[in-house]
């Protein structure tokens, strides 16, 4: 069983940065797919940005594509979100995901975190 543990949420003014880190549980991340899936409140849960088990190929939503960069460590077990020039619309909670499948991670991913909160002030 995949376990994902987020951190790094919290509160940020409009055009500031942030980076969120995702930890896996051990003997699985390098197989594994990643990304990041987010959800307003209101709102359906948003493809936010993946990367595949070697770094190699990653992909973003549209809103987020040129503001945000996603990365992974495999050496620590973990994939980050590093997300600049934040707007106010970006305010949602934002889940870890991982899938074996690179695409699932757009359309739905098997396993999934408990979700960091990310509030952008304006």
């Amino acid at each position: 069983q995949v376990q994902l543990v987020e951190s790094g949420g919290g509160l940020v003014q409009a055009g500031g940065s942030l980076r969120l880190s995702c930890a896996a549980s051990r003997g699985t991340f390098s197989s594994l797919a990643m990304g990041w899936v987010r959800q307003a409140p209101g709102k359906e849960r948003e493809f936010v940005a993946s990367i595949n088990w070697s770094g190699s190929v990653t992909d973003y939503a549209d809103s987020v594509k040129g503001r945000f960069t996603i990365s992974r460590v495999g050496a620590k077990n973990t994939v980050y979100l590093q997300a600049d020039s934040v707007k106010p619309e970006d305010t949602a909670v934002y889940y870890c995901a991982a899938d074996k499948a690179f695409f699932k991670i757009r359309t739905g991913p098997d396993y999934w975190g408990q979700g960091t909160q990310v509030t952008v002030s304006s």
